[in-house]
Order: C-alpha cells, then structure tokens, then sequence
C-alpha cells in the first residue's frame, strides 16, 4: 500500500521513540506517532511520508492503553514540553528506565547480563508536578496584538499562551501578569524576528529551600543609560516586589538577532545580583546564567546517588569535570581529602569558589579550564582517586575522556542527563580499562522523555589497556549526535 501526506490510518502503538512519540505500524509501514502511547490503537493523520517510514499526528484514540491517564494540562498536545504528559507516571518510569539501559546494550555494547546485574532501581518523585526552579517564557502578541507569555509549540516558534503550567512554581502566574499588564499598560512591545521590539523572554528562577525568586527581563535595548531599561521601571519592579520571596530583579540585554536566549549583559535593577538555594545542607549563590539542576528535590538524591557510587572514605582525591557552580564538588567536599573542580565557564568558577568560601569549605580547588588542555598539562602532579563527570548532553570530548582514562583513576562516577551520549562514552571508557559496575537513574524531569543517570565505572586492576584511536573515536562521536540532530 502507498502512503501519502494527510491521509488518515488505523494504527496500533508498540513502541515509543526517543521524542516520546508513539511507534506502531499501519500494515508494513512504520509510523511515529505524536501524542500516541504504547497500547494505545489511534487514529492519526500521516504528516511526512518517508521510502519506509513517516510521521504522524493522532486525531483520535479508538482504543487507550491501559497506561493512559488524564492529563492535567489543557495544553500539553499544542506545547512541547511534555512530551509523555498522557502516560501513568509508573509507566514512565518504566519507559525511562528500559531507555537507558537499551541505549547501553545497542551503543555501549555492553551485555544484557551485565545491565541485569549491575542496574538499580529508578527513582521517582512523590509528587511529580510544580517541581521546576527555573522557567524560560517567550514574549509576543496574541490575535488582538496584546503580550502574551508562554511557550513555543514542538519545533516551532509559534507561542502557545500559558502563565500556570503545571511544573513550573505557583507564584510563576502572578509574576507573567504583572509584567504584561505592566508591557500592555506602556506600550512595550515583545521583540518580534525582524529585529524590532523590547521584550524578548521572561526568566523565572526559584530558590526552593529558600523561597527566593528572580526575575529576569531579556530585553533589546538600544539605550545609552543604564537608568530606565524598561518604561515605568519603577512601578514595575514596585509590583514585582509585592510577591512574597522576591529577591533580585535583573534584566539581560541582548541585541543579537539569534535563536539564543540570554545575553551576556546582566544589570541588576532591584535587590541583589543572585538568589540562593541549599542542597544537602550546601547553600549556593544563583545568578541569571548559572546552571543549576531544575528539579531541587530530585537533585539532593541524584547527588546522594553520586557519593554513595563514589565511595568516599575521606582520604580521596576528587577531580569534578564539568563542576559548574561547584554543586556536586561542594557536597562531596566533607567526604573528600581534597576536590578540584574543573569548567570552561569562568562565571561558573567564579561563583564555585564564592561558593565554597560561604560554605567555610577549605578543601575545594576550582580552576577554569578544559578537561582536555588542563589534564595532559598537569598529569605529573594530578593526583585523582574519583573523577566525577556531569557533561552537558553532547556528552564528554573524546580529547578529555582520553585524559581522564590516562589518569589511571580509580572510579569514575558519569552524571548524564542523555543516555545515548553516556553509553558512547561507557563503551569507551571500558575499551581503556573500565568495567561498569553500577547504573542508576533519576526521574529529574517527568511528565518528559528525558531522564538523569548515574554510572559507576571501577579500573580494573591489573589491566593493560590498549590504545584507541581519536579518529574512530570521534566517528563514534559524530555518528552519535548525528541520530540526536532532533532534539
């Protein structure tokens, strides 16, 4: 049978993809199925039809999995977000679970017995809603040229209008009405593409122990003086104030025509530069560009996950690549003779080491620098019992994974939040000498297809490991983040 756009199938779903689309099969021909479950038998209209493929959009469920649930947002088809919103929250987790541990077997290569003896349990949340400390929201115009907030629907730039989603924090709604009846009130306009306009996106942070929030405007802004970035500036920020919690009021000036979010210029308009948070008993300074993991209550246990795999004794010597703000490095730092700290981002090291002063942590070192440069420079003097990676999704340089196997470190211990990536760098690291020993994951982001890991990886003793070429490395790499090029 031949397929063709905009025609209307039965299908039956199987499987879902690495997107959180459903996979199932009208006669011989695959489709991949928004908004469609495993178990569920739907009718979708075909989208895209490829040689022995095509995508599809569910119209319609004839019968619902028995993992189907009622989704608590309205708009969770038309926005991106949450991709797998209509599934069980047991079933996701399962879905996760299985992910990970089939990206290790089909591009690690490590063996099924293996993922059987050495995976662990995933961890879920209790209360998988309202979990997110930090929101982004798009400015622009509704029908009726009035601003709206909220997010772009699935690979578009196309803005579906939401101020109360439902896993970004309560106050989140008062906050976006105050800013666009204040943009209505003046006559500011949302940036548009052509270049034109002052509001760009609106960032929300918030401190979860602590109950501080930050607010952050990007804005275009072709002034001279820093006084009045905004029209009515300081009947804004005397709103803004009146929400419990409120701490810092900041804008970003960016003036880039790009798909970027945040420019690099910050000016502090109200209160202080940053917010602050705690995690297990560590408290850390936020500003506007630092990363910190979204989902506080997930991160205390993904990071007792991380030293629990360490196994810290108190006479190691930790080396965290990728350390950020220095979250991890900073909650390993009492269990630890030493901890150094590796990034690239000097804003990073730069709140790292403030970091560890307000946490009276004398035994933390942070150095802004690659892995890759800074290892081979120093491997006479580097000493390291535990390396720690949390790379971003790309994962870990080949040059810097080749470093850190040359240390002849003991554990390495992998934070991924992308299993495909992760599996290419365990299947390297046990080419070099590794075995993997334990793998657990963390439910950071539900209602989502993604998902957090941990891997232990021990140095085998008495190991000789045999040299592996950057050039198939890097193969490895590309072809990797080739089959990533949709997300």
């Amino acid at each position: 049978m031949e397929y063709r756009k905009n025609q209307t199938v039965e299908v039956t779903i199987t499987d879902i993809g690495k997107n959180g689309e459903g996979i199932g099969r009208s006669g011989d021909y695959i489709l991949f199925v928004k908004d469609a479950i495993a178990g569920d038998t739907v009718e979708a209209v075909i989208t895209k039809v490829k040689k022995n493929y095509g995508y599809a959009r569910c119209l319609k469920v004839i019968t619902p999995s028995s993992d189907r649930t009622e989704p608590f947002c309205s708009e969770h088809r038309r926005c991106g977000g949450c991709q797998i919103q209509a599934m069980s929250y047991d079933a996701q987790l399962r879905v996760k679970e299985n992910k990970v541990k089939n990206d290790l077997i089909r591009i690690g290569h490590v063996p099924a017995e293996t993922i059987e003896r050495v995976f662990e349990p995933i961890i879920g949340m209790d209360e998988p809603v309202r979990y997110r400390n930090k929101s982004q929201y798009p400015v622009g115009v509704d029908t009726d040229k009035n601003p709206v907030a909220g997010f772009y629907a699935g690979r578009t730039h196309h803005i579906i209008p939401c101020t109360d989603c439902g896993i970004a924090p309560e106050e989140n709604k008062e906050i976006l009405k105050i800013i666009l009846d204040h943009m209505k009130k003046h006559d500011i306009r949302p940036y548009d593409e052509e270049g034109s306009g002052t509001v760009r996106h609106i960032l929300i942070r918030k401190g979860f122990a602590t109950g501080q929030i930050m607010v952050c405007l990007v804005i275009r802004y072709q002034g001279k003086s820093s006084s009045e970035f905004i029209p009515g500036q300081a009947e804004l920020i005397h709103g803004l104030q009146k929400i419990p919690g409120m701490t810092s009021i900041c804008v970003s000036v960016n003036n880039d025509r790009t798909n970027v979010i945040m420019g690099n210029e910050i000016h502090t308009i109200a209160g202080s530069d940053t917010i602050s948070d705690i995690l297990l008993d560590k408290r850390f300074e936020i500003s506007p560009l630092s990363f910190y993991q979204v989902n506080p209550v997930q991160t205390e246990k993904l990071y007792r996950t991380a030293i629990e795999f360490a196994q810290l004794s108190g006479s190691e010597h930790v080396w965290d690549i990728c350390c950020g703000i220095g979250t991890i490095s900073l909650c390993m730092a009492d269990k630890a003779k030493t901890v150094h700290g590796l990034e690239i981002v000097p804003e990073a090291i730069d709140d790292a080491k403030k970091n560890a002063v307000s946490n009276r942590i004398n035994n933390a070192q942070f150095i802004c620098a690659a892995a890759e440069d800074y290892l081979p420079a120093h491997k006479d003097e580097i000493q390291a019992d535990v390396i720690v990676l949390d790379p971003p999704r790309k994962g870990m340089d080949p040059k810097a994974l080749s470093a850190i196997a040359d240390t002849g470190c003991g554990r390495i211990v992998y934070v991924s939040c992308d299993s495909a990536t992760l599996s290419r760098d365990v299947e390297y690291l046990t080419q070099r000498g590794y075995s993997l020993e334990r793998v657990r994951c963390t439910d950071m982001f539900p209602h989502t297809i993604h998902t957090e890991s941990v891997a232990l990886l021990q140095r085998m003793s008495n190991t000789r490991t045999r040299s592996i070429t950057l050039d198939v490395d890097m193969e490895d790499y590309h072809r990797i983040m080739g089959d990533k090029t949709d997300d």
